[in-house]
């Protein structure tokens, strides 16, 4: 019994550290570092593209698909040995991305040539190329991954895209240089980060109405330093995180109110956010100082930073 006890602990502990990796993009160092989240260090880096920024990872665990900008290429790796698998196509400079639900699609934003890639991915081809706006980044997707939100740097907007017949139903105007759209869970609402114009418009999906632009200020800091990016919220509708690049802040938001609750000092140049799997613990890239910022979410606090590679972008954690 006491063996049996042994093997079942040692199982239940080799899962809860395979869960709990994170994968991050380092752009100047052309590499991927991995965090054990729990004991918060990095326990591997390996060399992958050119410029990586944007990654996600397929809904089992098993693959991480990084946008390797400078290659035009999506790199698929294998998320336990990051051994490269193959190649996806996309256009040029590929910069964020993301997966329909059931994993069988993947939407690139490629920003040289403003076009929304769509690519097949049991048949590892593209299927078709939807124009938009100059300079196309942030990729926001409903839960049943029937609406895509696509941004348009230079354009300025919000490109709301039928997945069905990739078609644009709607084009919604935002603040200058507008980096990321993020639905809530709920799908209620999709929230879109203007880098230059300082602010997150929250759009109505089904009026595709603007109802809410929420502003930042923050003592001591230059306005032009405030250039919200990264968006995340919490399950619970509790909160929604925003990080403001060279203000080296992110932002804690009521996410029903919409008003600004606190402001989190993390490294500098804070670029993306991604959430532990309980929700308990937010992880922030911070471009400049070369780390990785540990949030705790139910303290609001910053715990820990943790170094990485040059100029971390992308984050993603495992399932």
């Amino acid at each position: 019994m006491f063996n049996i006890l042994l093997l079942l602990s040692s199982i239940l502990s080799s899962f809860t550290v395979e869960a709990s990796k994170a994968y991050i993009t380092n752009e100047k160092d052309n590499t991927l570092s991995v965090i054990d989240i729990n004991k918060r260090k990095v326990i591997k880096t390996v060399d992958i593209g050119q410029r990586p920024r944007g990654i996600t990872m397929t809904k089992d665990g098993k693959l991480v698909l990084i946008c390797a900008s400078d290659d035009d290429r999506v790199e698929v790796r294998d998320a336990e040995t990051l051994k490269l698998k193959y190649h996806l196509p996309s256009g040029p400079d590929p910069e964020l991305f993301v997966l329909s639900p059931d994993d069988s699609v993947l939407y690139i934003a490629n920003e040289d040539d403003a076009m929304v890639t769509v690519v097949d991915m049991n048949e590892k081809m593209i299927i078709d190329d939807i124009s938009v706006g100059v300079e196309p980044e942030g990729m926001g997707l409903t839960n049943n991954g029937t609406i895509l939100v696509n941004t348009s740097e230079t354009t300025n907007m919000a490109h709301f895209i039928d997945t069905e017949t990739l078609e644009i139903v709607e084009n919604v105007l935002v603040d200058a240089r507008p980096r990321v759209a993020m639905f809530t869970p709920d799908d209620k609402e999709v929230w879109v980060s203007s880098e230059i114009g300082g602010t997150v418009k929250v759009i109505n999906p089904n009026s595709k109405k603007v109802t809410h632009t929420i502003g930042f200020e923050i003592p001591g800091v230059n306005e032009e330093s405030i250039q919200p990016v990264g968006v995340k919220h919490t399950n619970d509708g509790k909160y929604t995180f925003v990080a403001l690049g060279p203000a080296n802040r992110v932002a804690v938001v009521n996410q029903k109110s919409k008003e600004v609750i606190k402001y989190l000092l993390v490294g500098q140049r804070v670029w993306q956010l991604a959430f532990s799997n309980d929700q308990k613990t937010l992880l922030s890239t911070n471009g400049v100082s070369n780390d990785v910022s540990f949030i705790n979410v139910d303290k609001l606090k910053v715990e820990k930073s943790v170094k990485v590679g040059r100029f971390p972008w992308g984050v993603v954690i495992s399932p």
